[in-house]
């Protein structure tokens, strides 16, 4: 196993982190312990998950991804894994978390309510990698960055880390916590896969020349680089197949960011390298989200534990060159299928 760091700090994680995103929801609990189970015994050491989990976000069981995982985390030696959550976005970004009556702000009393909660769920008295789910647009970057920084020094985390936040959000609150001489973020959360290569445009060079560590996530895109929204029909059980036929118009839009004519036909194209590979579009896809020097390890998913043989597959895989050149000669015929 070739482990990789995080960022600037002691985080030794394998190149592929186990997202439980599905805890709860689309994975039942017995279901949930098998992929964790299957995880471990593949050698995986690095875990990814958030107070809002599961998904799709409903009040009713926001926190239920954590409860199960602090539930099979017990009788576990806890110093063999590296455990990820993530404090709820504030309601003033994308959409309103269905947690603390839909208040959730990047703030004092925000971070410590969150982190009091996961570590109660988790069952745990500390979180490795501690994350901003996504930016906050009105409370200012020192006082968030002040309060995260407690939580280090208290020994409730142990190093911090931002998610789907732009260039200049990662570099302001890099310089920041620089000038306040306060822990800063090692690592980024970002959506990063064959289909949407944004990444590769300014953070890239942001993470490479800070030593910040991308963490990608939905490196098959969804499920869309699998191929199984390629054919005749939508898939029976799938996300976007539901979110197409949702009557509310943000879920629908994610759907149409996904699925759309641009996607599927570079999905088309990636799933022909793929047999000429000889292996998996799934593979294909994991393979690439971790071939990145800035990138410490690729956050995959599943809905069941067979699901995860096609991920696998690809840890230890590396891409050469001429493979890479054909997926950039794709990526310039079929320029950002996601937007």
């Amino acid at each position: 196993m070739q482990y990789r760091y995080i960022g600037k700090t002691g985080l030794r994680v394998t190149p592929i982190c186990l997202g439980t995103m599905s805890f709860g929801s689309w994975s039942d609990e017995k279901e949930s312990y098998k992929i964790m189970d299957k995880a471990v015994d593949f050698g995986i050491n690095f875990f990814d998950t958030a107070e809002l989990y599961p998904i799709p976000p409903k009040a009713e069981y926001a926190g239920e991804t954590e409860h199960i995982i602090g539930k099979w985390l017990k009788g576990k030696k806890r110093e063999n894994l590296i455990i990820a959550s993530k404090v709820a976005g504030a309601a003033n970004g994308w959409f309103v978390p269905p947690i603390r009556n839909g208040m959730t702000a990047i703030d004092s009393f925000h971070i410590k309510t969150a982190i009091e909660g996961s570590l109660k769920r988790l069952g745990t008295d500390y979180i490795d990698l501690y994350q901003m789910h996504w930016p906050d647009t009105v409370v200012p970057i020192e006082e968030s960055l002040k309060a995260f920084d407690e939580l280090v020094k208290e020994g409730k985390v142990r190093y911090l880390g931002t998610s789907n936040d732009t260039a200049y959000g990662l570099t302001k609150a890099n310089e920041t916590s620089k000038r306040l001489g306060i822990a800063r973020f090692e690592s980024i959360q970002n959506n990063f896969s064959l289909n949407n290569p944004r990444f590769l445009d300014e953070l890239a060079n942001v993470c490479r020349k800070e030593n910040i560590s991308l963490l990608p996530y939905s490196p098959i895109a969804g499920g869309v680089l699998s191929g199984k929204y390629n054919g005749e029909f939508l898939p029976s059980v799938a996300r976007f197949s539901d979110y197409l036929k949702s009557s509310n118009s943000r879920i629908k839009a994610q759907g149409t960011r996904f699925v759309n004519e641009k996607t599927l036909a570079a999905t088309a194209k990636y799933m022909e390298l793929a047999k000429k590979l000889e292996i998996s579009p799934v593979t294909l896809a994991v393979a690439y989200s971790k071939q990145f020097d800035f990138v410490a390890s690729t956050i995959i998913g599943a809905r069941t534990a067979s699901q995860l043989d096609e991920s696998f597959a690809a840890i230890d895989m590396h891409l050469s060159e001429e493979t890479m050149k054909e997926i950039q000669d794709i990526q310039s015929d079929i320029m950002y299928p996601m937007g």
